[in-house]
Parts: structure tokens; sequence; C-alpha cells
């Protein structure tokens, strides 16, 4: 029934000029506009990132957006560069090498925006022959 329907991120900010700033400055996405309710949207690909004022925020403790990228390493260290700071982890199933963690048929590298919401960059691996 929503095979076809296009999709909108929504992702509250409690500081909508500071969450701006570093998804325009730090990531690069371009700004899309301020709608009638408040929202300020970007394109991303094929898809909506719509960043919501929201005075409490919110304290999400999983990934709320993930970038397919085609070079990860490449991109974290653009994104690095621009000041992007990229978490680590080191548990028994799940660490991360130069902040890139392999999951099964991906690998994958997570940061924080401003507001605490936990974005993530992934890449697809090729099928195992």
């Amino acid at each position: 029934m929503l095979a076809n329907s296009h999709v909108t991120t929504m992702l509250p900010v409690i500081d909508m000029a500071r969450a701006r700033a570093f998804y325009e400055d730090r990531l690069g996405l371009v700004p899309g506009g301020l709608k009638p309710d408040g929202k300020f949207v970007y394109r991303v690909g094929g898809s909506v990132l719509a960043l919501f004022p929201r005075p409490e925020g919110t304290k999400a403790e999983h990934t709320a957006i993930s970038f397919q990228v085609d070079d990860i390493d490449a991109r974290i260290a653009e994104l690095k560069r621009a000041g992007v700071v990229f978490e680590d982890y080191d548990f028994p199933d799940f660490k991360t090498v130069n902040h890139v963690c392999v999951l099964g048929a991906e690998k994958a590298a997570w940061f924080k925006d401003p507001e605490g919401n936990f974005l993530c960059l992934h890449e697809d691996l090729p099928p195992a022959v």
C-alpha cells in the first residue's frame, strides 16, 4: 500500500539555528526551506529530512538516520575535516576500528548532531562469492 510513497524523516531539534548550521555547514545538505508549520526541510537523495522545533528535545538511543555512501572511509575523512566527531565503540560483539564497524553485509560509522540525534553512514559490502 505504501511501497511507492515518498518518505520524510522527522528529527526534533531544540535549537533550529544550531541544527541548521550543523546540517548545512558540516554535512553539506542544501537548504530546502522553512515550511509554514515551522519545519525546515532538506532533500537528501530521493528522501526528505525535516527538522522540527521541539523545546524539550528528545533522547533516542538508536540511529535516527543512516546515510548510504559508496566509500565510507572517504566520507568519514571529509566529514571529520568539516568538524564532525565520530563515535567509537569497544564491546565484545560490537567494535569500531577507525570509527567503522562491520555489521554483516555492511560497514557503519556513527556520529551525533548537536541535538543528540544519532546519525550513521553505512556502506553495503559486496556479496560474498
